[in-house]
């Protein structure tokens, strides 16, 4: 789902990047069960070898408009708008983060997530990719939940961690989390290993009425 003008913009750049040499073919939206989608996540042995953050180009102003990706999620997540200064300094307004249920009043408190974080990335395809692949990976403003801005306490809570790991604390995030999860790693054709399935199924059991949105990139 595309909120903004700039995850627009970023979205059909997305459909114009290679997966390692290769364009990736245009794909239609789809909408399956939690479940179903779970079921269609890739399954795969992780690889860490050879990661660093470094190879993930991100936070940068990709549409040329002043505000870099950290701030263009802050704008469009907030649910009282900040003001926004020279450089797009932002100072004020508020923010719901689902992960713990709190409002944060001001950007300072607030960590931008990678959904799937850069290293589990890695370890899941992306140490395939080009440069230039996971650097629209990292700045992905093409997808609704691909980032979030949530508790900077929460956000590093989390690490590097998948829902076998790490879930976030508050109750009524788990499915929500699930879908967000599972919609990102399908949304960039990212393998699971057999412990992340195992977790992602016994979890989904209680969110039958969820729904994952994606469109493969």
């Amino acid at each position: 789902m595309i909120k903004t003008t700039a995850r627009a913009f970023a979205a059909a750049a997305l459909a114009l990047l290679p997966l390692a040499t290769a364009a990736a073919p245009a794909h239609a939206a789809e909408t399956l069960s939690l479940h179903d989608a779970i079921e269609a996540l890739p399954q795969a042995a992780e690889v860490r070898d050879g990661y660093e953050r470094t190879k993930f180009r991100h936070w940068i102003d990709e549409d040329k408009d002043g505000c870099n990706t950290r701030n263009e999620v802050l704008i469009d997540e907030a649910t009282t708008p900040p003001t926004e200064g020279p450089r797009c300094k932002l100072s004020g307004g508020t923010w719901w983060s689902y992960y713990d249920d709190q409002i944060v009043d001001g950007p300072s408190g607030l960590d931008i997530d990678h959904m799937v974080p850069l290293a589990e990335a890695w370890d899941s395809g992306a140490s395939q990719w080009t440069a230039a692949r996971r650097q629209a990976y990292a700045n992905d403003l093409g997808a609704e939940r691909s980032l979030v801005a949530v508790t900077a306490r929460t956000n590093r809570q989390k690490a590097d961690q998948d829902p076998a790991e790490w879930m976030p604390p508050a109750d009524d995030a788990q499915c929500t989390y699930l879908a967000d999860w599972t919609a990102t790693k399908l949304w960039w054709a990212l393998t699971v290993d057999r412990a992340e399935r195992d977790t992602l199924r016994d979890l989904a059991t209680t969110c039958e009425d969820t729904d994952v949105e994606y469109e493969p990139v």
